[in-house]
């Protein structure tokens, strides 16, 4: 590792993802891009997620390298039986609000331990927006802590009105009915950056009728928590949220936009950082020959993300809209995806479609999407998935689940026009004809034409965002806490 004068001045970066897929991703892919700056990276991990990374990626995979360390902590929600499957969202919000924090301290106490420790001294961390935790780790060591907010600058805004709905009395809801009166299409009129946006296109935690809900409580206390952090990064980009990114300037201290993050792993050229991966399920290259085999513009890309799960009935009307549109598809079916159930297809489908469909349980997304065959995406509207699409110049059918995915669909529809959104409650001849419209009509090309222009200007921004990652290097990791 060199001598000791060498490992002081050397800064480390203590990098700490919140514990699910879509944000693991873009932590990895920000600390990639701070090891190419020079930074130490020690990358932490919940116990459950290495345990799933190795078991995806292989038993050697995140041996790391000399300065690029991956360690552990607990997240202190009870052993599960399951070990290929996301954990439940509100228990790991809760649990490692209460939990993670010692465990943490003491893995930082390790590493700063010269009697025993090879590294440098932890000089600053980034943390996920939503592991707000490890805030009093970096005040107690006087240390700089910057917050990765891993989903949309424009649910980030969301996020920030719910102390204000509470106010307002507009949540909790009052009673369940409000969940299919209409009461969910009221237009909230007083969001600067958020103009015309109804209730149901705000960050869905909002819809409970308990005024104890754990996610309303967590969005309070990481939107109040993240006031306090050196710094905030998003992964986009200023043409593409310029109105979003001014009105969150005032609730949040210095934003720095370093997007697509995607984009700028492409230009690290150093092999053995490639290989580190987040994929916590295998992936499966053989779709990438399939596309190889097909016509340019010719596929559709289904993909509903890591967390996202449906009913039986709603897999099959998928099923028969994808069939029906007479388009061809490759489609991603995860083990987990249907709730309760395995996800079983009718044998009439596999039967009708088997010479214009693949299936796959887990895939390299990015090499799918930026595939020439690929014309289009139908999508759960996560923001990875969704940055990753604009990034290739690729419009959208959003069927939004959770969280910040309404946020991220109505900005595809309504502002972006680089998105169609398809009814929760999925019917085979919307599948059909939002499809057909996609791949062949004249929507879809609008849409085409609107998504290959926000691909160049992506492609612009990945360029000053390595000027930003600069700035933040200089202005914040380097600069102890005042």
């Amino acid at each position: 590792m060199g001598s000791t004068a060498q490992l002081e001045k050397k800064p480390h970066a203590v990098c700490i993802p919140y514990p699910a897929q879509g944000h693991i991703k873009p932590m990895l892919q920000l600390a990639k891009l701070l090891h190419t700056k020079g930074f130490h990276i020690t990358f932490v991990n919940t116990e459950y997620n290495h345990k799933r990374l190795l078991k995806s990626r292989g038993p050697d995979a995140l041996n790391g390298l000399p300065d690029f360390q991956f360690k552990t902590i607990p997240d202190g929600v009870p052993p599960s039986d399951v070990l290929d499957a996301t954990q439940d969202i509100p228990s790991l919000c809760e649990s490692t609000s209460t939990h993670c924090l010692a465990p943490f301290k003491d893995l930082l106490a390790n590493i700063n331990d010269s009697s025993s420790s090879k590294v440098p001294q932890v000089s600053c961390i980034v943390s996920d927006g939503a592991t707000s935790f490890t805030l009093a780790a970096a005040h107690e060591l006087g240390i700089p802590e910057v917050f990765l907010w891993t989903s949309s600058a424009c649910s980030y805004l969301g996020y920030f009105q719910f102390s204000k709905l509470i106010e307002k009395g507009i949540i909790p809801l009052k009673d369940a009915s409000c969940m299919t009166n209409g009461y969910l299409d009221t237009v909230i009129d007083w969001i600067p950056g958020l103009e015309g946006i109804r209730l149901k296109d705000l960050p869905s935690f909002l819809r409970t009728t308990n005024p104890e809900d754990i996610m309303v409580k967590f969005v309070l206390q990481e939107t109040e928590r993240a006031r306090k952090a050196s710094a905030i990064i998003l992964n986009t980009f200023e043409e593409l949220d310029r109105d979003v990114l001014q009105a969150l300037s005032s609730y949040l201290p210095p934003i720095y936009c370093i997007g697509p993050l995607n984009l700028l792993e492409n230009q690290v050229n150093d092999e053995s950082l490639k290989e580190l991966g987040s994929n916590l399920w295998k992936e499966e290259p053989e779709c990438l020959k399939w596309l190889d085999s097909k016509e340019p513009n010719s596929v559709v890309y289904v993909n509903f993300g890591s967390i996202t799960v449906m009913t039986a009935d709603q897999l099959v009307e998928f099923a028969w809209g994808l069939a029906n549109s007479q388009q061809t598809f490759l489609w991603i079916i995860r083990p987990d995806l249907v709730s309760g159930n395995s996800a079983i297809l009718p044998v009439e489908f596999l039967e009708e479609t088997k010479e214009r469909s693949l299936f796959a349980s887990w895939c390299p997304q990015e090499e799918v999407l930026s595939h020439p065959s690929v014309r289009g995406f139908l999508t759960h509207n996560g923001w990875n998935s969704t940055i990753e699409s604009i990034s290739y110049g690729l419009p959208m059918i959003c069927w939004p689940f959770f969280a910040d995915q309404q946020t991220n669909c109505w900005f595809c529809c309504t502002k972006w026009g680089i998105g169609m959104e398809i009814d929760n409650n999925v019917k085979r001849d919307e599948v059909e004809s939002l499809v057909r419209e996609l791949m062949v009509g004249e929507k879809g090309k609008e849409m085409k034409n609107k998504s290959m222009e926000l691909k160049k200007l992506a492609e612009v921004a990945a360029r000053s965002s390595n000027h930003n990652l600069e700035n933040l290097i200089h202005q914040v990791l380097l600069n102890p806490r005042n």
